[in-house]
């Protein structure tokens, strides 16, 4: 296996980027069509100019003879980069950003991919291409040394890893980046009661209609505020969700409960498009749903942290707490994988009750000898007697 490490050193007054290897003839010979590469009789070494772009384009002579590249022991804030021309972040960013909508991903997950490549080029702004360490750097610095969340940082990774197969500027393999493990949470999830005092205890006539529909069809907050008219067919009390997540369609259900609900609401707020708009029949605003659902729950006095989802949530368990079955439900939330929906059942109450607590049954067996004449027993029995 030809393999070279770096390291860093002070010869001539200036830093150097030196180069160790096991002996190797034709590795030895491959390294020195390099033009740039020097012999230093001194530490018995060879080395290049410590500048980021000889050091860029001997990356990229490595890596064409596939030599592996060891430069954990570089200090790349020394290197110098004074010389070199800035390249057009802007121009970068928005052929990137094209190439994005090209591969037809959804608005949101352009703008979230774009957000962190245009750190990640902000970092490097003068850099011609880049390797595993100035990767590692961003993500301790940017990303974990900014406390973002672990769903962030893996999409960080799944950017960073479409932007350099788009650009062709990493040197080395980007299959090799690793995204750190998933955390997984148990949802929040509302009682059926908090789910009826939520609704009622909520005033404005479309306010109570928004959460009432995301509730009983389990809706996503974008599917929500982008639904129109013309996808509700109250006749087969049904809703249609066209493209969501996943560029997917489905049909969820319309509660018979709501229909009064909704027709008042259709004839009080007579929305043109959308099923629910807001200023000049544009969209209603997930921040607005997230900011009226607040004020909501202060008022049926719920502690939990509540978001539109925690309603998705709440739908879902208790459709598999009334017995639905587990594929029905993955249908109706457009889960993609089983595994997804799966994880309702460690928060769903149906079978959980029916389990007996150690201490309800000690105190049933204490009460049963009770009746039976034995007078000396209690919960609570003082050992100092």
């Amino acid at each position: 296996m030809k393999k070279v490490n770096l390291f860093l050193f002070r010869h001539r007054n200036e830093h150097q980027i030196g180069l160790d290897f096991k002996f190797n003839l034709p590795l030895k010979e491959y390294l020195k069509l390099f033009d740039g590469l020097r012999w230093s009789q001194t530490f018995q070494c060879f080395y290049i100019n410590a500048d980021r772009r000889l050091l860029d384009n001997f990356m990229t002579h490595l890596n064409k003879g596939q030599v592996m590249v060891d430069d954990s022991l570089m200090d790349y804030s020394k290197l110098d980069e004074s010389f070199q021309k800035p390249e057009d972040k802007q121009d970068k960013a928005e052929a990137f950003r094209k190439y994005l909508r090209g591969m037809r991903y959804s608005e949101s997950t352009v703008k979230t991919y774009m957000n962190f490549v245009t750190k990640f080029l902000k970092m490097y702004p003068e850099a011609i291409t880049f390797t595993e360490s100035d990767v590692a750097r961003f993500n301790e610095e940017q990303i974990a040394g900014r406390h973002y969340s672990i769903s962030s940082h893996r999409q960080c990774i799944s950017a960073l890893k479409h932007y350099f197969e788009f650009s062709g500027l990493a040197l080395f393999e980007t299959d090799k980046m690793k995204r750190p493990k998933k955390s997984h949470y148990l949802p929040t999830v509302l009682s059926k009661e908090e789910v009826l005092d939520l609704l009622r205890l909520t005033r404005n006539l479309k306010h109570r209609c928004v959460m009432a529909l995301i509730y009983s069809s389990g809706l996503r907050i974008g599917e929500l505020v982008s639904l129109e008219l013309k996808d509700i067919d109250i006749d087969r009390r049904q809703v249609f969700i066209r493209q969501s997540k996943g560029r997917k369609d489905r049909y969820v259900m319309l509660a018979e409960s709501i229909l009064p609900l909704l027709y008042n609401y259709l004839q009080t707020y007579t929305p043109k498009r959308y099923f629910v708009e807001g200023y000049k029949e544009k969209p209603y605003t997930a921040s607005a749903i997230r900011h009226f659902l607040k004020e909501s729950c202060k008022r049926a006095k719920i502690k939990k942290r509540v978001s539109p989802h925690t309603l998705r949530h709440s739908f879902a368990t208790h459709m598999l707490e009334n017995g639905t079955d587990l594929r029905y439900i993955q249908a109706l939330l457009g889960h993609a994988k089983p595994e997804t929906t799966m994880i309702y059942t460690h928060v769903a109450q149906k079978d959980v009750v029916k389990i007996q607590s150690p201490l309800d049954a000690s105190l049933k067996e204490l009460l049963s000898r009770a009746d039976k004449g034995d007078s000396n027993l209690r919960l609570s029995r003082n050992i100092l007697e």
